[in-house]
């Protein structure tokens, strides 16, 4: 590739909506206790207070890492990038990836995430595995 010339990407999507279940429901969870809490009564409704604020910003958080990791596949990389202040990456080059494995329980084929194995490198929750791996088959194939 010429220098100076940008990498042409061919998938650039964001993990499967499942992974904010878990966050989204502990933060639920915590505004339920903060709204009993807070409507106990005067030394009780402070904790209310901090405990809706300690969830409504546990959600918002949880929905700002959903947003921005992405898995991208270039002509030369597969890599998922995370991170906002700190941009952290985790890459395997198509050329090292000898196999590429989908890994599927009873849910995540209902609602179309799995995890996918490259190389050296595992996304979980990885929305439509099955078109990414074909993908990268492809990919590997030279085709």
């Amino acid at each position: 590739m010429p220098a100076g010339e940008p990498e042409r990407i061919y998938v650039d999507a964001r993990r499967h909506g499942v992974v904010l279940v878990r966050p989204l429901g502990r933060a639920f969870v915590i505004a339920l206790l903060g709204a009993v809490a807070f409507l106990g009564g005067w030394p009780v409704s402070a904790a209310g207070a901090a405990l809706l604020c300690l969830a409504a910003v546990g959600a918002v958080v949880a929905v700002w890492r959903f947003d921005r990791t992405r898995i991208v596949l270039t002509g030369d990389k597969l890599f998922v990038v995370h991170g906002t202040l700190r941009r952290r990456a985790a890459a395997v080059r198509l050329e090292k990836i000898q196999t590429v494995e989908v890994e599927q329980s009873l849910l995540g084929r209902l609602l179309g995430y799995g995890t996918l194995v490259a190389g050296d490198l595992e996304i979980s929750c990885v929305a439509r595995p099955g078109d990414l791996q074909g993908f990268l088959s492809k990919s590997l194939s030279g085709a």
